[in-house]
């Protein structure tokens, strides 16, 4: 009942933030460069009887805290509006499921390629401390770090997509092969940068986990090497990488809008870019809503599976609860 509670406070703060941040992003919108209406007239001649057509359906001549209620009324209802500029008149919620799936994949491809990468190099790194390969991955994790997503993305397109041939170097292909040669390049590049925050983390919680007692004991029970590395010092540094997942998570949503755009992938990171561009309001808010609601439900089932990892942090919970 205890870690109940602890879930439902955390969910009540997660709608909390999601207010703050709907009224944020629409305020931001509001006060910005620039008008939907002229978006929506187009090439059209902007007549006054259009022009008063258009602010009277999209509520565009309402007062601001007027078109936040509106707005938020219908997110109440699970309705997210019409889009004004991306598919004009088209739900909002069907143009995101639309995007939502090729962002999925992609994701899921470079999460397969971190934890491949990721973790086997740091805790390479950590227990060979001070030695080449320590050197050699520490090098990579400071440049991964260090250079921009759409950096390693125009690198890795232009030497294996331009020079080389091996992959295409812009949209989503269409069947599994397709798809997933397509995607392999924007993987990359997003899981180089995320393979370095992973291979710091992994490394510095080896680095202290090797100097721990318990590894020195299992090692004098006559404990293989395998079974001290998976069963000891892999299950203690995971803690640690686990509890920084919610930073990767943002790391990643952040990085994932330029390398949908450096490959045109018709994603949700283009969409929102797009979307800010043509002041396209309602797609902008849901957008925002999805992602701040996904960062939310991430943080909290890694505090639930910290909490399975490490028994001691549930008294912790408990009293925070």
């Amino acid at each position: 009942m205890t870690i109940a509670l602890f879930v439902l406070k955390r969910l009540a703060g997660g709608l909390l933030i999601l207010l703050v941040l709907s009224f944020l992003v629409f305020g931001l919108l509001s006060i910005s460069p620039g008008s939907p209406v002229q978006t929506l007239l187009g090439t059209r001649p902007a007549s006054p009887e259009l022009i008063a057509a258009l602010n009277s359906k999209y509520h565009l001549d309402a007062p601001f805290l007027s078109q936040y209620w509106h707005w938020l009324g219908g997110i109440v209802r699970l309705d997210f509006g019409q889009s004004i500029s991306v598919q004009t008149d088209s739900p909002v919620s069907g143009i995101i499921t639309a995007r939502m799936g090729l962002s999925v994949e992609l994701a899921l491809y470079a999460f397969v390629l971190v934890v491949l990468t990721g973790v086997p190099l740091g805790m390479a790194a950590g227990i060979r401390r001070g030695t080449a390969t320590d050197r050699g991955i520490s090098l990579f994790a400071t440049v991964g770090v260090s250079a921009p997503a759409f950096v390693i993305s125009i690198v890795l397109l232009y030497v294996f997509g331009v020079t080389l041939g091996w992959f295409p170097v812009y949209g989503a292909g269409t069947g599994f092969t397709d798809r997933l040669t397509h995607l392999t390049l924007p993987a990359l590049a997003l899981a180089t940068f995320l393979s370095a925050i992973v291979v710091r983390q992994t490394r510095a919680a080896t680095l202290t986990v090797m100097r721990q007692d318990y590894i020195t004991f299992a090692r004098i029970r006559g404990l293989s090497p395998a079974r001290v590395l998976l069963g000891y010092a892999l299950r203690n540094s995971s803690l640690p990488v686990v509890t920084s997942a919610g930073m990767l998570i943002i790391a990643a949503l952040s990085a994932s809008l330029f390398v949908e755009q450096v490959f045109s992938l018709p994603g949700v990171g283009t969409l929102l870019l797009t979307s800010v561009t043509d002041k396209d309001v309602p797609v902008v808010q849901a957008v925002a809503l999805m992602l701040g609601a996904f960062v939310i439900v991430v943080n909290l089932l890694v505090d639930l599976l910290g909490l399975a990892l490490d028994p001691r942090t549930r008294t912790t919970a408990k009293g925070g609860a």
